[in-house]
């Protein structure tokens, strides 16, 4: 499938869904201990360099941004979806949100402090991640740190139904954490850290912390 496509695709199942999504996953990070502690983490990190802006790519209805927003971040986010967009702007008035996409990433070089793309990629095909992955680190300043969430696994199915039983199509993607390492290692990123955890955010859930390196490679 083109790029078009699947993007087209993935924009309007999640205008589709946009309300039921927000009212599923609005609490979600009061069940998830561990996901919380990872966020507390990445600020700490990411304030211990400096801070500055922080770029919450896929943010969906907004509640990562806001979270991270509660940890002391200078955090925006951007969504494919508009009306993940306009949902994320009711839900958290005066936080900032734009439409855009991981794949034309709208940013000046080196602008951001850090990069959060949290359960974001999993629609992202294999040969679009390594794409991706250099506007992130276009983006991301020298030594800013990016932070990965997504579904563990190998393979890919097509999900055409979610959120409340409204229609979608999206193929949803399981990668393992060395493979999105990997994919990192060779856009100019050293991932650090990497862990696997179950909870309600996913059965099997990877992540991925890795800094821009400095050394221009």
């Amino acid at each position: 499938m083109s790029t078009e496509g699947w993007l087209a695709d993935t924009r309007t199942s999640y205008d589709t869904v946009a309300t039921s999504y927000a009212d599923q996953v609005r609490d979600l990070l009061d069940e998830t201990p561990y996901e919380r502690s990872v966020l507390a983490l990445f600020a700490e990190l990411v304030q211990a360099t400096g801070g500055g802006p922080v770029a919450d790519v896929g943010c969906g209805p907004g509640r990562i941004t806001a979270h991270l927003r509660g940890l002391g971040l200078d955090a925006f986010g951007i969504d494919l979806s508009p009306a993940m967009v306009e949902t994320a702007r009711r839900e958290h008035p005066g936080l900032r949100f734009e439409v855009g996409s991981m794949t034309d990433l709208d940013l000046a070089d080196a602008s951001v402090a850090g990069l959060v793309a949290w359960y974001s990629l999993i629609h992202v095909p294999d040969d679009e991640v390594g794409p991706v992955f250099a506007h992130f680190r276009r983006a991301v300043r020298p030594g800013g740190l990016v932070l990965l969430g997504f579904h563990v696994g190998d393979g890919s199915r097509l999900k055409t139904r979610g959120y409340g039983g409204h229609a979608m199509k999206v193929h949803v993607h399981r990668r393992q954490p060395a493979q999105v390492s990997a994919w990192l290692d060779d856009a100019g990123f050293t991932a650090e850290a990497q862990m696997t955890l179950s909870s309600a955010e996913s059965t099997l859930g990877g992540i991925v912390f890795a800094r821009r390196r400095t050394d221009g490679q």
